[in-house]
């Protein structure tokens, strides 16, 4: 009995404003607001695939399962604040936080020592992938100097696509006059995609502004 009372006392001084914004809130976290490239993915690069390539099963048709974005910072072994910028880069135009990557041996003309810091990277998957993808193909890449298309001969033959980016300052969210050194940077594209003729209809379903088709069908 005066465990009860104890607990009634308690819910009593606790204000019922606290109480119903608390419920707001996981309601508002419940809901979750459709991402564009997926719904796009889902209702019309689906079906295109399957024509297509004449799939058997939704099951069948790739997507994209993640994307990788590193920047491998040389310069880091003289100077480590470079690093420290290349990992606030990549965190801003990613929104996530990255991971270290460090040197598996020792290059003694490069004056690189085994587990030696000397970049940083991050795996973006599903809301933050397509974000990320969205925002790569419409506003990044036009802001290339000189764009004229991406190359397809980078596919690797299991679905994954790399490109390189020269300079980090195409994505918007860098401050240019905080920048003090231009890095570049490795993007990855991992999909399910088992042809790179796949991989290529996918990614160009989705928008990747490629210069011309040269991967020829399987």
């Amino acid at each position: 009995m005066a465990q009860k009372k104890e607990q009634k006392n308690k819910e009593e001084k606790t204000p019922k404003v606290k109480v119903e914004k608390t419920k707001v809130k996981e309601k508002v976290a419940e809901i979750k607001i459709p991402v564009r490239l997926e719904e796009i993915y889902k209702k019309e690069i689906i079906p295109a695939l399957i024509k297509k390539f004449n799939y058997k099963s939704i099951m069948e048709a790739p997507r994209l399962s993640k994307i990788v974005l590193n920047m491998g910072v040389g310069a880091a072994v003289a100077d480590s604040k470079v690093l420290d910028e290349a990992v606030k880069s990549i965190e801003t135009i990613s929104g996530q936080k990255s991971s270290i990557r460090t040197a598996k041996k020792a290059i003694s003309n490069f004056k690189l020592r085994e587990g030696m810091k000397i970049g940083t990277m991050v795996t973006l998957r599903r809301d933050k992938m397509y974000e990320f993808l969205d925002r790569l193909i419409n506003v990044a890449l036009p802001r290339v100097r000189d764009f004229r298309g991406l190359s397809d001969k980078s596919f690797d033959g299991r679905g994954n696509y790399t490109i390189g980016i020269k300079e980090h300052i195409i994505f918007p969210e860098i401050d240019i006059d905080k920048v003090t050194k231009v890095l570049g940077m490795d993007i990855t594209f991992v999909s399910t995609a088992k042809t790179d003729a796949e991989a290529f209809e996918l990614l160009l379903a989705f928008g990747v502004p490629f210069a011309k088709k040269e991967v020829k069908s399987a």
